[in-house]
């Protein structure tokens, strides 16, 4: 199954992107799956009475889902409540906390992967690009964070057992933490595994104009950062150009440049604009929304060896839009903190690069080359 991630500015329109794009998709014979991740409704309206017999519609439910989740939780943890004198929670009472819409998405995203229904393509609404992106970072940030608090030898376990049983005089029940953590860690590995597919593509959309150009080149960066791929840019509400006359000359101009400047670096597909809020199968058509790309290769961070010449290795982070002042670096053990305008993310450093000590950094044509010099204490030396 192909996966398209659809996201961009906030009133870009990428709802009505999506929805045009898994229409044009099954119209094709494509068996599409549209998944609405916003709080709200806003594919029923967009599609209003299109009924096609490939697309089928779901919309992500985070309050149903955080309740879930609660009875979940208080059952498994029912011995420890009890010896605490804790009171159960009714899940009616609650409402979602903090994160729960965040967690119902990836959850949305993990079982359209595993679902036993046959689809060949599943497009996703995604939010605003900001929050997008931090969501798409969710599973490996909270991997790593699960790794780190409760590592899987359970050293922290037999440490703070005794402690935490002395503080609140009751035992601590540490094997269903761990048997939760690692049940979450599976769940998060799957989506994980979803978004670093060959498959899966992200395709932003913006409005072609000064405003539209920054926010795309901060989202397009975030997305080179997290290792994904960029699909294309959906230039959306594009004015004719036999409209370029009287007060509407300027607009089309302006749009005209931006399209210019996107296609030196993207694959821009127009959308026109329809003079009205797209709405039913009719403006869905007339959209002619670009269907999902072909399968092609995953992003790729590739190391060069360069002993022989310059006696370093150096790795090639693709960062399209980044700046050299916006750019910072710090290593901390076997991972590499790399900050890139407002975007931070961690990363394992390649096998070959543990045993380096780093030696230098530079930005060229839109690609990180950071340089690793061997250490004499760890490389295997050569006879």
């Amino acid at each position: 199954m192909r996966t398209l991630l659809i996201t961009g500015p906030g009133g870009s329109g990428r709802t009505t992107v999506a929805a045009a794009t898994a229409f044009a998709a099954a119209r094709e014979g494509t068996r599409t799956l549209l998944l609405g991740a916003g709080p709200e409704d806003a594919l029923g309206p967009l599609l209003g009475d299109a009924d096609l017999p490939g697309l089928t519609v779901r919309r992500v439910d985070a309050d149903a889902g955080f309740r879930a989740d609660l009875a979940a939780l208080q059952e498994r943890a029912g011995g420890a409540l009890d010896l605490l004198g804790a009171s159960r929670l009714v899940p009616e009472e609650t409402g979602p906390l903090p994160g729960a819409e965040e967690l119902a998405v990836l959850r949305a995203l993990r079982d359209a992967a595993a679902s036993e229904d046959a689809y060949d393509l599943l497009v996703v609404d995604l939010p605003a690009a900001p929050r997008a992106l931090a969501l798409l970072a969710l599973p490996e940030e909270l991997r790593r964070v699960l790794r780190r608090l409760l590592p899987p030898e359970r050293q922290a376990a037999r440490a703070l057992r005794p402690v935490l049983g002395r503080l609140v005089g009751v035992p601590m029940p540490a094997e269903w933490i761990y048997e939760t953590a690692a049940r979450l860690d599976l769940q998060l590995a799957a989506v994980q595994a979803l978004l670093a597919d060959r498959g899966t593509a992200v395709r932003l959309v913006a409005e072609p104009g000064p405003a539209g150009a920054d926010a795309l080149r901060t989202a397009a960066l975030g997305v080179a950062l997290r290792g994904l791929r960029l699909d294309a840019v959906v230039a959306n509400r594009v004015l004719p150009e036999s409209e370029a006359a009287g007060w509407l000359a300027g607009p089309v101009a302006q749009q005209r440049k931006t399209l210019d400047e996107w296609r030196e670096e993207h694959t821009v597909h127009p959308v026109a604009h329809l003079g009205r809020d797209p709405r039913g199968a009719d403006d869905l058509a007339a959209l002619a929304a670009p269907v999902a790309p072909a399968v092609t290769g995953p992003v790729r961070w590739p190391v060069t060896d360069r002993i022989a010449e310059d006696g370093v290795l150096v790795w090639h982070l693709p960062l399209p839009g980044a700046r050299r002042d916006s750019l910072d670096l710090v290593r901390r053990g076997d991972e590499l903190t790399v900050t890139a305008g407002p975007f931070r993310r961690v990363v394992p450093l390649p096998s070959a690069l543990r045993r380096c000590t780093v030696d230098g950094a530079a930005l060229r044509e839109g690609e990180l080359r950071i340089r690793f010099r061997p250490d004499p204490e760890l490389w295997p030396r050569t006879r």
